[in-house]
């Protein structure tokens, strides 16, 4: 049975403890290999999904919700909501420009993700380093 593969998905073992990864861990493994070739890209659990940080800022993560968040210079805010699948992200009932989500549906494609990851990183390349 073909099912798309998000939520919680895989179990990994820490201890006696058995810990669910809540993220799309083959929308991980996209990230990783379009991310492959840029200097200080680390990971890192953050709000549920694993995040991709780049010189410590983070610029894209695989979303708890199966999706991918997607940091974009707030000033293209608007012109990213016109484009299907794509919302702001919302978190404890506040949203933010520079910050939006695209559902699984958008981010299918290698040339889709792609293009929200070149996004991304030429925008969190323009900020200071952490």
């Amino acid at each position: 049975m073909n099912r798309p593969r998000t939520g919680l998905m895989r179990p990994a073992r820490r201890g006696t403890l058995t810990i669910l990864m809540a993220y799309d861990g083959d929308l991980a493994n996209r990230l990783r290999e379009l991310l492959a070739d840029e200097d200080a890209v680390t990971e890192k659990k953050m709000f549920g999904g694993l995040a991709f940080l780049l010189h410590g800022r983070l610029s894209v993560s695989a979303s708890r919700n199966g999706g991918l968040l997607v940091r974009i210079d707030p000033a293209d805010t608007d012109a990213c909501l016109a484009r299907s699948h794509v919302s702001l992200m919302e978190m404890g009932g506040r949203t933010m420009d520079g910050w939006i989500t695209v559902a699984p549906e958008g981010c299918k494609s290698k040339r889709e993700l792609a293009t929200w990851v070149k996004r991304s990183v030429t925008f969190v390349k323009t900020l200071p380093p952490k």
